[in-house]
Order: C-alpha cells, then sequence, then structure tokens
C-alpha cells in the first residue's frame, strides 16, 4: 500500500512560498485540487501575490507572513493555520561566501531557516499528522546536502543536517509504525535566481535545473509516496564514490567541476537581500529554491 499523500482534498502548508518553485508549488497544488493552499513567506507582498494567483484558480488559500527560523512566531503562525495534510519545508538561504569571509549573524541566519526552521515547524504540525496516520513531511534540501561544495560551508553543511534530520524522522515513524511519509529533496542548483551565476562543467550531466521541471517532481514525489528524490540522476552516484579513498573521491568531484560552480556565484541582489533579525540586518542571499 503507498504511503503516499493525495493532494485532491489535503490542505499543504509550503514555506518560502512567495517565489521560486515555491510559488509553483501553490499552483500545482491549486491545479491538483489541494482542499486549501497555505502559503508562509517572510516578504507579506510576496506571499500576498502568490495567494491572489492561487485563489484565481478558485482554490481556498490563506498566507501569512513570518520568519520561520524563529520558533515563537512558527508555533504562534501554527496556531492560525491549523492542521495540515502536507508540510513542505521550502524556505532557504545562501551566502555565497568562503570560510573566512562570513559574519556570524549571517551564519546563525542561515542556520536558522535552512535547519532549525526544520524541528520548529514539524513540531508544529507533526502530531496532527501523526495522529490521524497520514500526511507527508518534505525537505527541499540539495545536492550539497550529500556532498561539501567549496563556498558552501555553511550552506551545504545545513543541508546535510537536512539530510539527516529527514533520514532519522524517517526512522522515528517507521520504528512507530506510523503511516505519516517523509521526503527529502536533494537537487542540483535550480534556476531561480538563488543561485545566480552558477556554472556547470557538463551541462549534459550535471544541468542547472528548470524550477518547473523540479517543483512538478517534488509533487508527484508527494503522491507517489517516495521517500527521496535527486536530481539530476548523476548525483545519485555520489554516496557510491565515497567508497573511494577520500583523495580519489576529491579528484573525482574537482573533475566534474563541483568546486569551481561557485566561483562566479551572485545570488539574488535588491532588497531581498537584507532581513531584519534581532541584532540588526544580516546580508544574505535569501531564496525560495
Amino acid at each position: 500500500m503507498t504511503r503516499g499523500t493525495t493532494i485532491t482534498g489535503s490542505r499543504i502548508l509550503i514555506t518560502g512560498a512567495g517565489s521560486g518553485i515555491g510559488r509553483l508549488m501553490a499552483l500545482d497544488a491549486a491545479a491538483r485540487g489541494a482542499a486549501e493552499v497555505i502559503i508562509w513567506d517572510l516578504s507579506d507582498e510576496r506571499g500576498d501575490a502568490v495567494r491572489a494567483e492561487v485563489e484565481a484558480a478558485g482554490t481556498r488559500v490563506r498566507s501569512f507572513t513570518l520568519n520561520v527560523g524563529d520558533a515563537d512566531q512558527v508555533a504562534a503562525m501554527a496556531e492560525q493555520t491549523g492542521q495540515i495534510d502536507i508540510l513542505v519545508n521550502c524556505a532557504g538561504i545562501v551566502s555565497g561566501k568562503k570560510l573566512l569571509d562570513m559574519e556570524e549573524l549571517a551564519v546563525r541566519r542561515l542556520y536558522d531557516v535552512n535547519t532549525f526552521a526544520l524541528y520548529w515547524t514539524t513540531q508544529a504540525f507533526l502530531p496532527g499528522m501523526i495522529e490521524r496516520d497520514r500526511g507527508s513531511v518534505v525537505t527541499i534540501a540539495s545536492a550539497a546536502g550529500l556532498t561539501g561544495v567549496a563556498r558552501q560551508t555553511d550552506y551545504s553543511a545545513s543541508k546535510w543536517a537536512a539530510v539527516g534530520f529527514t533520514e532519522s524522522l524517517r526512522g522515528e515513524l517507521r520504528a512507530d509504525g506510523s503511516r505519516v511519509n517523509t521526503l527529502a529533496v536533494c537537487p542540483f542548483y535550480i534556476n531561480t535566481g538563488m543561485f545566480k551565476g552558477v556554472q556547470t562543467k557538463f551541462p549534459r550531466l550535471l544541468p542547472i535545473l528548470e524550477e518547473n521541471e523540479v517543483a512538478t517532481r517534488v509533487l508527484d514525489s508527494v503522491e507517489s509516496g517516495r521517500e527521496q528524490l535527486v536530481m539530476p540522476s548523476l548525483v545519485r552516484l555520489v554516496p557510491g564514490a565515497r567508497l573511494l579513498p577520500t583523495r580519489a573521491f576529491d579528484k573525482v568531484m574537482d573533475f566534474l567541476g563541483v568546486n569551481q560552480t561557485m566561483d562566479h556565484f551572485t545570488g539574488r541582489t535588491g532588497p531581498d537581500q537584507k532581513h531584519r533579525s534581532p541584532e540588526g540586518d544580516v546580508p544574505v542571499s535569501v531564496a525560495r529554491h
């Protein structure tokens, strides 16, 4: 019996749904007959814009403005949101800096959004799923969560944590006999603007992914009960390549150009680069993957 969650008739919450694949998944979920789409985004303007798009499709939708890295805000908004069937943790941040160029507050902010938010959102909504013995928790991680990448000591490490979080949660649910499903999504770079400027040495083997394809495949995987989605196929070989001696593994990654992909990274520019934290403005490149 499939462990997937049918989107038709379900209530789906997507963090970082104001743009990128988060926005596309919200629109696709509406097209698939979701009972309600809930948008969580840091920007009320972007969230409201996507809410209007989903409403135009004839689907019930609500939009909430919050920082998912803030546990108190998540708890308060979860109370207003109510129970959901599908949680998609999509909000993310990247800096693209070398380790010695990173500022403490920016690193903490990145972990708040990319890693700690997974705990706050899942703790808020998982109990209801367990009680009903159905639902899906989706984590948009990254191929960088399977192999380290130069100029990503913060981002890559946070995504390794996201992969480990999802795998461990899957183990807990399985041990408890729960039918709630988890899905870890590990894509190569996606053409959303988050990683503007990145380049790939072998575009046929490691293409920059199109956001529509990724969004569609994520929701397809939710419905089929898939537990891991890795894109493109070549990235699936990374765990096997780790059987090689470390130096040989590093040579393979260097041959594929993995550690040069960020050489021309610029990321998003403009107002989105700064968001308020309790300590002040923290410059980052903000993404909705």
